[in-house]
């Protein structure tokens, strides 16, 4: 039995929302010399369009072609010492940025000014959009396996905007963007009351709350709702897509409808997961990897998304192996799980492998702005805290319940990727 404890403090904060309803929130550590300022949009591929989608990945691309004031975005930043970055899920858009304690006016600044006068100079548009394509291209289309989830999204969703990637559904919506697209997507979802400012390291409340009216107050907010997200209808028998490719060996993607992040059954759901398939420990790596030899790589791992998600098993297949094989070799492998018991050694690995990274996501300061914009937008930052109970709650019987209620073969969508070569 693992008799083995990790203790992680809480993470302590304060948050006050501005008039224009720009939520934001304060974590405090007076020993960093830097601060992380970290500021999320609830916008992502879930809120776009059928007919128009890739508009929050093109954004996150917009945002660094300049604004009323600042024309050269990461130039004005860099003379401070500071660094950013971005990214956008099908859930939200995050910005960041980390700088010296002393010049954290210099990112309320930057991030203000873009929120509030972003350049639509259609040069700037043509630029990010050739980057956006290349990307789609280079990602998506013209590497292995790339255009797996173009293909498996829209096999597991039928109706939610889960069914497309974040690059989008197809090139030809940002080939085809408009100006006045653009325009109306920024206007929709870049304002204050649908923005989460988490800011922490060397500061204070009233140093944060100075600089927020100073520099977003004046932010008019439009308290504009985003649209209606239609619900996925439960599935009702297994759905099977076959695909060939120039890819180095046949590989198969098997994804299996599963609750949403805040749900009470999340915790045991992504236990379960990383006993069957996370790390060479795992049930997958050690029978059909290690023993049975019939695949090169194969994991697990679940989708954790604001709306139900997905848990996924993907794996490469060993040469002179049918796929039919391997997934013969997998269901098997879930229903003896299924149909046995669980040993009290095993959750506690699992268990204390899920409280390690959450106490090492604690670390960084980065980390801990990013962790409390990432559960306000879920519903509360107080989520984070209550992370580590959560996990430390989920018993045998739930993770078996969990088994029996996910990996149903009528809950299943399994794409087949066939090798040309």
């Amino acid at each position: 039995m693992y008799i083995f404890a990790i203790f992680a403090p809480m993470l302590h904060y304060e948050e006050f929302v501005l008039g224009n309803g720009l939520r934001v929130i304060i974590h405090e550590d007076s020993t960093l010399p830097i601060v992380a300022f970290n500021l999320l949009y609830q916008v992502g591929s879930r809120n776009e369009f059928p007919t128009k989608t890739g508009f929050a990945h093109l954004f996150e691309h917009l945002m660094f072609g300049g604004s009323k004031h600042i024309p050269v975005y990461d130039e004005y930043l860099q003379k401070v010492g500071g660094e950013n970055n971005a990214f956008t899920t099908p859930d939200f858009t995050n910005y960041y940025i980390t700088l010296p304690a002393i010049n954290l006016e210099t990112a309320f600044w930057l991030e203000s000014d873009r929120m509030f006068g972003l350049s639509f100079d259609p040069k700037v548009l043509e630029v990010q959009r050739k980057v956006v394509i290349e990307e789609f291209k280079q990602r998506y289309l013209n590497q292995p396996y790339g255009d797996v989830w173009l293909k498996l999204r829209p096999l597991a969703y039928q109706q939610h905007p889960y069914r497309w990637p974040t690059i989008g559904k197809d090139i030809s919506h940002i080939e085809n963007a408009t100006l006045d697209d653009v325009r109306e997507f920024f206007s929709t979802h870049y304002v204050p009351d649908n923005a989460i400012l988490a800011v922490a390291g060397n500061v204070t409340r009233n140093q944060v709350e100075d600089q927020a009216e100073k520099w977003f107050g004046p932010i008019p907010g439009r308290f504009s709702k985003n649209g209606s997200i239609p619900a996925e209808p439960g599935q009702q028998k297994k759905r099977t897509l076959e695909v060939q490719g120039d890819v180095p060996s046949d590989a198969i993607y098997m994804a299996w409808h599963m609750g949403r992040r805040m749900d009470d059954d999340y915790h045991a759901t992504d236990l379960l997961c990383d006993m069957i398939g996370r790390g060479k420990a795992s049930r997958l790596y050690q029978e059909l990897v290690k023993k049975e030899k019939i695949f090169n790589t194969i994991h697990a791992y679940v989708s954790g998304s604001v709306d139900p998600g997905l848990f996924i098993i993907e794996g490469k297949v060993r040469e002179g192996i049918r796929l039919e094989e391997a997934e013969a070799a997998i269901l098997n492998l879930i229903g003896e799980f299924k149909e046995g018991s669980l040993e009290t050694s095993e959750l506690e690995k699992v268990k204390t492998q899920a409280e390690t990274s959450l106490a090492f996501s604690e670390v960084e300061v980065l980390n801990r702005a990013m962790n409390l914009a990432f559960f306000a937008n879920l519903g509360d930052p107080e989520l984070y805290n209550q992370e580590m109970d959560k996990v430390s709650a989920v018993t045998e019987e739930k993770i078996m319940e969990s088994a029996r209620k996910v990996l149903d073969d009528n809950n299943s969508n399994v794409l087949y990727y066939k090798s040309q070569q």
